[in-house]
């Protein structure tokens, strides 16, 4: 999700939620700690340079119990951001605090922001020798329309 959109659905909300893909809430007395910009310069694999940004939210469950944040105030949060740090738009990625630092993407179902789970990629395989999948295909589902019959002579 695009820092655009994260602004959008901002504006038509009256109470600012986060959970995880499994339904799992993140309380709702989370503190938003850090709103920025990371970049990363890196090489592949396959001796690629890349430049990666993303915009950066970290939220924070702390034990202020009344603490609530308001869908306004983390639109204010992002306004200083984009305007103290230059901050583009950029795809959002959250971190948020499990067993370690997680870092997830963010996505939105409608009335809660979804932290949703990222992976690990391989972006140089025809590099590393790794073979791509295979489409899988079931022989039931596979048509005889349009193909050759025994005795048909069509080939």
């Amino acid at each position: 999700m695009k820092l655009s959109e994260v602004k959008t659905q901002l504006k038509n909300l009256e109470v600012l939620n986060f959970q995880l893909e499994n339904g799992t809430p993140v309380p709702e007395h989370f503190h938003v700690t850090e709103v920025g910009v990371i970049s990363k310069h890196f090489i592949d694999c396959g001796g690629v340079v890349r430049n990666e940004k993303v915009a950066n939210f970290q939220l924070w469950d702390a034990n202020d119990f009344d603490h609530r944040l308001k869908p306004q105030k983390l639109l204010n949060i992002i306004a200083l951001s984009e305007q103290k740090l230059g901050m583009e738009d950029l795809e959002v990625e959250v971190e948020y605090q499990a067993d370690t630092i997680g870092k997830y993407d963010l996505g939105f179902n409608g009335k809660n922001f979804v932290l949703q789970s990222k992976e690990t990629n391989c972006l140089a395989s025809d590099k590393c020798g790794i073979p791509q999948e295979k489409l899988k295909v079931s022989l039931k589902n596979l048509t005889t329309e349009n193909s050759c019959t025994p005795g048909s002579g069509c080939c």
